[in-house]
């Protein structure tokens, strides 16, 4: 559980080995000693670190127009992070901490969108990212690069590393040609202590080799991403050579050992942990990526025994770590005797006036632009059903996506082929209203800056992807209760994780084991021939093998679009003028038990 703020504050007297806050200097406590012993000399300091961002400078959800809520009652944004950094600065000192990130911060929100694409920041006398701003204020001493950092293109990437007063850091993401590192590897920091020698800190930045298949377009031949382990191993002697002290490495990347992307990733996704087992002279991680909530987790290391501490602060800004260091004088060096970890919940505290006064124009430029209306729908859609019923609102989509992919092929070689598209509940509280119907409603359909592409499988394919896309229910026997509660989601299959496939008619039976539910699988009212061969309309994710759908990735790619599909959607929102259900949604796939309809 997250350390509550009021406890932190009273806990706060003393800073690990003691803290002398009036003058921001931490120092020892006396110490019990014999005649001609001198106490040890001791020094403590706070690390700070957030990660995952994604956009999030303000307690905002620019897709429903309101103040960010969720059922844990979270709050979001920089502009709390600010408010909880200051009250660990004034009760810590402020030389006695650093503040640090572990990445994925330029993509996520209509706030990062609009400063990519409608107001880019690369454009002539373009605008500072907001993101740059708010960190730069905040006091960020250095960033891990994330894998979304990318979703842009590199010349953005590097546009916002010029605007921020701070590192971005990279020590796996290596130019292609020269295998040098593309960005700084590490940043070196030094603490003032009350003892002579300064304190030297290390930050060692190491991001998700993912990025070379899933931003493959703007990354290929540019730059490669080898593993964090092999990475890691050649950088932190070379920090202890240097005299760090302490090594912290900043890490895009889950602490599991575990990769949601099959075979088709090189290297392990989530392999923060491994790095701590593996690699000795590593005293703490701040982990990212998997967006989990990790207050302390301690792996011993193979090779010297000892702990190393990881945590990680679940997403968007809903949590502060904090790593708190004690460090000894021993042998004319400073030697860290103690780490710990823990977690400050952002939903404690007011958001942070200056920060919030920082970027007031940039947010109402935002909204504003969210809430252009773009057309009407006759019709009120709703996803709240849509991960156990074919809704229209899915259908929409994939419509949308089908028609796109047929009218970019047509006249060619694959014009003749069948055009099927697959789409998945991004959010359950995505809607499309009757009436008028504005940039946000269309967005909150597709949060992800996917883009569309087209590949070609055969109808044998088509049944395998669904068979593994039914593994998303809950085994369920015929007469038995279904509650809809505990029905989705096994394993831990996230709802981005479950496609449905438009194009085709299909029962999903769950009252079977996973692998053997497609039933009925047909197309243009018979029985799916399984050496035809289609046109799957499917977003690069699952396309560069996210979620590791089988034959997806390894299918012939016949077309690529580099525009989000979310804008697809806005535009085609815009042409058509109207959305009318009536012309494009159908019930095509059920969930059944020994063929009698679940719902």
């Amino acid at each position: 559980m997250p350390l509550n703020r009021r406890t932190f504050l009273e806990s706060s007297v003393a800073v690990g080995a003691g803290a002398a806050v009036a003058t921001g200097v931490a120092v020892a406590p006396a110490q019990a000693h014999g005649p001609g012993h001198r106490p040890a000399k001791r020094y403590s300091f706070t690390v700070m670190g957030t990660t995952d961002l994604h956009g999030n400078v303000f307690n905002w959800d620019y897709f429903t127009d309101k103040e960010f809520d969720d059922k844990a009652h979270n709050d979001v944004g920089l502009a709390k992070i600010s408010t909880l950094v200051e009250e660990v600065r004034k009760a810590k000192g402020k030389r006695n901490t650093l503040l640090i990130d572990a990445g994925d911060t330029i993509q996520g929100t209509q706030l990062s969108y609009y400063y990519a694409k409608v107001d880019p920041i690369t454009a002539r006398r373009g605008p500072v990212h907001p993101m740059a701003q708010a960190m730069n204020a905040i006091g960020y001493d250095a960033a891990a690069l994330g894998n979304h950092e990318f979703n842009y293109g590199i010349p953005v990437l590097r546009k916002f590393e010029e605007q921020c007063d701070f590192p971005l850091l990279g020590a796996n993401a290596l130019d292609a040609k020269t295998l040098r590192p593309a960005f700084p590897p590490y940043s070196m920091h030094r603490l003032r202590t009350p003892h002579g020698r300064d304190v030297r800190v290390a930050v060692l930045g190491l991001t998700n080799p993912g990025i070379a298949i899933w931003d493959k377009a703007n990354v290929s031949g540019r730059m490669v991403f080898p593993g964090l382990e092999e990475q890691a191993a050649k950088w932190v002697p070379k920090l202890r050579s240097m005299g760090a002290d302490v090594v912290v490495v900043s890490a895009h990347s889950g602490s599991s050992g575990t990769s949601s992307y099959g075979d088709q990733l090189p290297h392990i996704e989530n392999a923060a942990g491994l790095v701590a087992e593996q690699v000795p002279g590593i005293d703490a991680i701040l982990v990212g990526h998997a967006h989990t909530e990790i207050p302390e987790y301690r792996v011993r290391n193979k090779e010297t025994g000892k702990d190393v501490v990881l945590s990680e602060p679940l997403k968007w800004g809903q949590r502060l770590t904090l790593f708190d260091f004690d460090l000894v004088w021993e042998k004319g060096r400073w030697v860290v005797e103690k780490v710990g970890a823990q977690v400050l919940n952002s939903n404690t505290v007011e958001e942070d006036p200056e920060i919030v006064g920082l970027l007031s124009d940039e947010h109402a430029k935002v909204v504003a632009y969210v809430n252009q209306v773009i057309g009407t729908s006759t019709a009120t859609m709703a996803t709240v059903e849509a991960p156990w019923k074919d809704e229209p609102i899915i259908d929409l989509i994939n419509h949308v996506q089908a028609e796109t992919v047929r009218a970019a092929l047509a006249g060619g070689e694959y014009a003749a082929l069948p055009v099927l598209s697959q789409a998945s509940c991004f959010s359950r509280t995505a809607a499309i209203p009757a009436g008028q119907v504005t940039i946000r409603d269309a967005a909150g359909l597709y949060v992800f800056e996917n883009t569309l592409e087209a590949r070609v499988l055969t109808g044998a394919q088509i049944k395998d992807y669904l068979e593994f896309s039914a593994r998303y229910y809950v085994q369920t026997p015929a007469g038995a209760p279904v509650d809809t509660a505990k029905l989705t989601n096994a394993d831990g299959t996230p709802d981005y994780n479950y496609d449905a496939v438009y194009g085709v008619t299909y029962e999903i039976d769950i009252a079977k084991p996973a692998g053997s539910r497609i039933v009925n699988l047909s197309f243009g009212g018979g029985p799916i021939d399984p050496a035809a061969r289609f046109v799957l309309a499917v977003n690069n994710y699952r396309a560069s093998g996210g979620g590791a759908f089988p034959h997806v990735a390894n299918a012939k790619q016949v077309w690529a679009n580099s525009d989000e599909i979310r804008n697809t959607i806005i535009q085609w929102v815009k042409a058509k003028g109207s959305i009318d259900p009536g012309q494009f949604a159908s019930v095509d796939w059920r969930l059944t038990r020994e063929g009698v309809p679940v719902f």
